[in-house]
């Protein structure tokens, strides 16, 4: 289910877990994307319980508003049961303002970072850096007049450009808000075919940056 969740929701899975606060006490981060995250905590959570989630990002504090979309325990030791751990997947409640500024900005580095890992160890220079600053400014709020969103299809070792109404990311491409400009889209589409499947799969959670700009 966690993966299920993943694969939906484009969420990052972070190697170093990030350490917050839940409901006041200690938690940690373990992936996370502008839809949601998953958090290990202490205690249970039922489904639908709302709480603030608080970390912190570049020194400042990032607080979002979660709710509970499914909660699984994880270890239950013999004892009072104060010490259960849970995995519990939220929801952000319309992430806005300075704290969706500073989620985008703290999964458009991630991804980065992972590419240009991902680059380093192929030894293949230049594959993937001409896409990393597309992937720094993709989302930014350069807002037009310009409504919707066009999907990006990849079949065949074809591109297929298709104007849309819906919002969601395809298995074979990614999908952008229709203002974003298409020569940096161009260089994204050429970043996404020199990737491996995970490496896409990183390319379609930052394009949900864009599609989350649009909707604001």
């Amino acid at each position: 289910m966690v993966a299920d969740d993943r694969r939906k929701f484009q969420r990052l899975e972070l190697q170093k877990p990030i350490l917050a606060t839940m409901r006041g006490q200690n938690a940690l981060v373990l992936d996370i994307g502008m839809a949601g995250a998953l958090i290990e905590h202490y205690g249970e959570a039922a489904h639908g319980d709302r709480f603030p989630l608080v970390f912190r990002w570049q020194g400042n504090d990032v607080e979002l508003e979660c709710e509970v979309a499914r909660s699984q325990v994880v270890r239950t030791p013999a004892g009072d049961g104060k010490s259960i751990l849970s995995h519990t997947g939220v929801r952000f409640v319309s992430p806005s303002g300075v704290a969706a500024e500073r989620l985008q900005d703290l999964i458009v580095t991630f991804v980065g970072r992972i590419l240009a890992a991902q680059k380093a160890n192929a030894a293949a220079e230049g594959r993937v850096s001409a896409g990393e600053s597309i992937l720094a400014t993709l989302g930014e709020a350069r807002r037009a007049r310009t409504r919707g969103f066009v999907s990006y299809r990849l079949k065949e070792e074809t591109w297929w450009r298709v104007p849309s109404e819906d919002p969601a990311q395809p298995a074979d491409g990614f999908t952008v808000s229709a203002w974003e400009d298409e020569d940096e889209v161009e260089t994204l589409c050429r970043t996404y075919e020199n990737a491996d499947e995970e490496g896409r799969r990183l390319i379609r959670m930052v394009a949900e940056l864009s599609v989350h700009n649009a909707r604001l």
